[in-house]
Parts: structure tokens; C-alpha cells; sequence
């Protein structure tokens, strides 16, 4: 009897670990623009929101975004590719955290700590281009660990003459 029960649970925990692909999750989805993330680290999901999907047609929007570090972040960097047809068009690569430069609120952080941010992001760009594109952005510590790591889908064809 323990035997079977053993092997039900080795099973159980083999098809945990095989099935590491998260959901996609909406951020939001109007009649001109959808964006949807998933999680690209095969080990943790992350939450991920913004207030209204027509603030993105501003350059600065709220948004909220929480997760528990499995890593602690002494030094984090930012890799984001703009990926259009399965080719990546364009890189941006920024140091957010390293000793005397801190950027952000939660550099320092330790593993296990929660880290939730809520407030106004800046893009930096007046308009989100329009088609259909992938926007990964992965987030590695000072080890080279992946902190946090997802992969954006736009849908945008809004007119912006229109919010103008």
C-alpha cells in the first residue's frame, strides 16, 4: 500500500514539474487594444495589472505589479526585446540596481521578501505602435538568475488622431 501511494505521488509531482507553462493573463482588451502577458520564468507567475487600458494612450498610466522574489536583488537588469513576426526588431537593456545607483524602491530586497508596486509608469514614446507584436522583458540579478521574466502581446490599432 505505502508503495502505491509513493508512486502516486512521484507521478503527481513529475507532472507538476513537466507542466510549467503559466496562463496567459488580460491586462486589458478594448475594441482597439488587447494586451496580454505570460510568464516566461517556468518557475513562478507574477500579477500584473494596469487601471484602465485607455490610459495607455497617455505616456504615463498606473498600473500594479506583485510578486515574491525567489531571488534577492542587490543588482538588477532589464532586458526588453520588441519582437514583430518571431524576429526581434529592437533591444533596450538598462542597470536599474547596483551599489550607490538605486532607481527603483525595491532594490535590496531579499528572497522571500513580497514586492508590490503601485503607481504611475512613464514609457518614454508618445504612442504605442499599432499591429500585432511581442514585447519580452526579463528582469536578472547580479547572479544572472532570472527574477522575473514575461512576454507581452499588443494588439493595438487604435487611431490616435482620435485621443489627440
Amino acid at each position: 500500500m505505502k508503495t502505491s501511494n509513493i508512486l502516486v505521488l512521484v507521478i503527481v509531482l513529475l507532472y507538476i514539474n513537466a507542466s510549467t507553462e503559466w496562463p496567459t493573463h488580460t491586462v486589458c482588451k478594448e475594441e482597439n487594444l488587447e494586451i496580454y502577458y505570460k510568464s516566461c520564468d517556468p518557475q513562478q507567475d507574477f500579477a500584473f495589472s494596469i487601471d484602465h487600458c485607455s490610459d495607455v494612450t497617455t505616456h504615463t498610466f498606473n498600473v500594479r505589479a506583485a510578486i515574491v522574489l525567489r531571488h534577492s536583488i542587490k543588482e538588477l537588469y532589464i532586458k526588453v526585446d520588441l519582437i514583430v513576426n518571431g524576429k526581434t526588431i529592437l533591444t533596450y537593456s538598462e542597470t536599474l540596481c547596483e551599489p550607490g545607483l538605486s532607481k527603483l524602491i525595491f532594490c535590496g530586497k531579499k528572497k522571500g521578501e513580497h514586492l508590490y508596486y503601485e503607481g504611475p509608469v512613464t514609457l518614454g514614446i508618445k504612442e504605442i505602435p499599432q499591429g500585432d507584436y511581442t514585447i519580452s522583458a526579463k528582469l536578472t540579478n547580479e547572479d544572472h538568475v532570472t527574477v522575473a521574466c514575461a512576454d507581452f502581446t499588443v494588439k493595438n490599432y487604435l487611431d490616435y488622431n482620435y485621443y489627440r
